[in-house]
């Protein structure tokens, strides 16, 4: 079996019998790693004996008045998310129900950072018998920002972290403890170098063809199916559509803030200028395979899920999204 995608801390979980990832202590020490988490060389005492004392005991309480005694305010506010972080964590079996309850019960202070590093393990752990370069790379935009451009005919997303439009998004905190570093070289991912992708999944340095028609929309449809059997125990197939028009929009997911929008005005009646019909990166028609899977609510219609750019041509696609808006009869987590 080839692995990928180490920086996510995979190695440093366990599973569940239901095959949830369960946190390991070694698991959060990696978050101590952060390079916002390490103190400076002029911390003071109090951040130096709190950091010390989580790396010998990660799931130790910590209390208000240890936070407090930290000196630098920016130190303080950090250390606050990641105890907050840690702690709710911690009251849960798995990951999964972990990241479900972050999704459903606000995410509050919680850094999308972090929620995207829940994502990035929990699909890894969710991908792991997967022997398909192309599914792997689609995956990838749950938790990386694609910039999306247009290349001889085609349409292409590549990492904007790794192309240099999205400085925003950072590392996850074991790349530089694996000496993982970005390179500038992009390569889009196809059946003549699909082999390469393992060894540089954890650069997110390969492209992916997001033109409608093609495999790469196909690929990401098949992870969302698996994402959904995996986050809420339900079966569903989801089919790539070439074309929005003869559509109607009785139930719709839009997996990102431009989606959203988009389907709101579809929902609503008002037509689609063409800078909103050239916005939309895949249309996709999601069924149940098991009808009593679907709340009343959504009838025998079948429901339709929109994936689009914004006008700087940045995606962002919100896995959440389709697990808190689905009509689901019964939302379960793993574990």
């Amino acid at each position: 079996m080839k692995d990928f995608w180490l920086s996510c801390g995979h190695h440093l979980t366990d599973r569940d019998a239901d095959g949830g990832l369960l946190v390991t202590d070694e698991w959060l020490k990696a978050y101590l790693a952060r390079p916002e988490l390490i103190p400076p060389s002029g911390a003071c005492a109090a951040e130096r004996r709190l950091h010390a004392g989580l790396l010998a005991e990660p799931r130790r309480p910590v209390a208000a008045a240890d936070v407090a005694a930290i000196e630098d305010a920016d130190a303080r506010q950090n250390w606050d998310v990641m105890m907050a972080f840690r702690d709710r964590l911690l009251r849960y079996e798995t990951l999964e129900a972990a990241y479900l309850d972050l999704i459903r019960h606000g995410v509050g202070a919680t850094p999308p950072l972090f929620l995207d590093q829940l994502v990035h393990v929990i699909l890894r752990n969710m991908l792991d018998r997967c022997e398909d370069p192309l599914v792997l790379r689609a995956a990838e935009l749950f938790f990386r920002p694609q910039r999306v451009m247009q290349h001889e005919g085609s349409l292409i997303a590549a990492d904007a972290e790794t192309i240099g439009d999205a400085g925003s998004v950072p590392l996850s905190p074991l790349a530089s403890l694996l000496g993982i570093s970005v390179g500038a070289e992009i390569d889009v991912l196809g059946d003549g170098n699909a082999g390469i992708y393992w060894e540089r999944s954890d650069r997110f340095d390969m492209a992916i063809d997001l033109t409608a028609g093609r495999r790469g929309l196909a690929a990401l449809g098949e992870a969302m199916s698996r994402w959904l059997r995996h986050m809420l125990r339900v079966e569903v197939e989801i089919e790539p559509l070439t074309d929005m028009r003869d559509v109607t929009f009785t139930w719709y997911v839009g997996l990102d803030a431009e989606a959203t929008r988009i389907g709101d005005a579809l929902w609503n009646g008002s037509p689609l200028d063409d800078k909103s019909r050239s916005s939309v990166v895949g249309l996709y028609r999601l069924s149940f395979a098991d009808a009593t899977d679907a709340a009343r609510t959504a009838g025998d219609d079948p429901v339709y899920l929109i994936l689009a750019m914004s006008p700087d041509r940045l995606l962002r696609m919100k896995p959440q999204n389709l697990l808190t808006g689905l009509p689901v009869r019964r939302p379960e987590a793993v574990g």
